[in-house]
């Protein structure tokens, strides 16, 4: 009988306690999506991730914001601005194409940096794992001003939180092979370039996404309604399309649409009394 008590003792002390930890991903798995895609434009972006969500707010270009339910807190593409908030994010992550991309001084107040390059040629390898979120790269190239191709200079970076796989294309120069592909695993949610030629052209970064089977895709790097419209109408017959107006959106495993949509967000920079 003590013996009993003793394991199921040890059995409670050990078994972890924290509300913090990362829900399993199925980034190698196609889930079962719920139907319907529920989100509202948040009046305070600082107010409180629901539980089993990650809200997205488009800061700007290619710059976006992930918060946890736990209070994590990521910039992707980060430039070193995200408007007059105070906020120091726990992640950033960084692209090197262009200066719109990157920043050569982030606040060293940031506890991580993740550039999306390497040495030329080289790429280099992320794997960061912060319990309630883990952030992984995938590299590919992209054009280089010196030598044509920069070999592995790009990053698709992949957040891994609240049971989902949050993909961010960065600059994508090609459509990734099939060891690219695999590494990504299947994304729930995807950030797209569709600027039409400055990364990729419309009908390429169309393929790619069908490619990935993505169940929201969120267009960024546009420039123009032009180039907007195009790629709205040039998949408009495969995903459906929402555009509300909305900066943020709250995505879980739960309000994930039952068929592909490309979700519309309008870039806003934070500002502290929102």
């Amino acid at each position: 009988m003590l013996r009993s008590i003793v394991f199921v003792f040890l059995a409670l002390i050990t078994t972890p306690v924290s509300a913090q930890e990362r829900r399993p991903s199925h980034c190698i798995a196609i889930a079962d999506a719920a139907p319907g895609m529920e989100y509202v434009q948040l009046a305070n972006w600082q107010s409180p991730v629901p539980q089993y969500a990650v809200r997205i707010s488009y800061i700007a270009h290619a710059s976006f914001l992930l918060q946890t339910e736990g209070g994590l807190t990521a910039v992707t593409d980060f430039t070193g601005f995200l408007g007059t908030a105070p906020l120091i994010p726990d992640i950033v992550t960084m692209n090197h194409a262009h200066e719109t991309h990157w920043t050569a001084f982030p606040d060293p107040a940031i506890p991580h940096v993740l550039e999306g390059w390497g040495p030329f040629g080289e790429g280099i390898d992320h794997y960061l794992d912060l319990g309630e979120m883990l952030v992984r790269n995938v590299s590919t190239d992209i054009r280089s001003d010196f030598s044509g191709i920069e070999p592995n200079g790009n990053s698709i970076f992949v957040f891994e939180v609240a049971g989902l796989c949050i993909g961010h294309l960065g600059h994508l120069h090609h459509v990734p092979d099939y060891a690219q592909f695999a590494a990504l695993g299947r994304l729930d949610v995807v950030m797209a370039a569709v600027d039409g030629g400055t990364t990729m052209s419309l009908p390429e970064m169309m393929q790619v996404l069908r490619r990935l089977k993505s169940s929201v895709v969120i267009p960024m790097h546009w420039f123009s309604g032009y180039s907007l419209n195009a790629f709205l109408a040039g998949i408009g017959n495969e995903f459906d399309i929402r555009r509300d107006g909305v900066s943020s959106i709250e995505v879980s495993l739960r309000n994930l649409p039952d068929r592909p949509t490309v979700v519309v967000l309008e870039p806003r920079y934070l500002r502290p009394d929102e």
